[in-house]
């Protein structure tokens, strides 16, 4: 699930840094749309070392509302913060499917590897 959900955040974090020069031709300050998209492309990236951790993924969610929000400033991302949520749950969703799996297999290959390579 971190590979998937590290990916999603690195991909957010540009996002947000694009977002931060379009919004940079609407009516807000440059410091506070830096400071906003400083804060979200810090989120982010932390969020990348943090996945193992819990609360991390609940964090991310907050990520993912605050990108569609951030739609009421630059209106193309309405459309992309949806994309991104999308993302992130799938990323949540199929990586515990992975990581299921992943502890299945390795659970079967415990025995066969414990009666050594004799045992065939």
């Amino acid at each position: 699930m971190r590979t998937l959900c590290a990916s999603t955040l690195i991909g957010e974090f540009f996002v947000i840094g694009f977002a931060g020069l379009v919004a940079m031709k609407g009516d807000l300050s440059a410091a506070t749309i830096w400071t906003v998209c400083g804060i979200g492309m810090l989120l982010s990236v932390l969020l990348c070392g943090m996945l193992s951790r819990p609360g991390a993924v609940q964090t991310g969610w907050v990520l993912q509302a605050g990108l569609i929000a951030s739609g009421f400033v630059v209106t193309e991302m309405f459309i992309l913060g949806a994309v991104f949520a999308a993302l992130w749950w799938a990323s949540v969703h199929y990586g515990r499917r992975i990581d299921e799996a992943k502890a299945r297999w390795a659970a079967q290959a415990e025995p066969q590897a414990s009666a050594g390579p004799d045992a065939a």
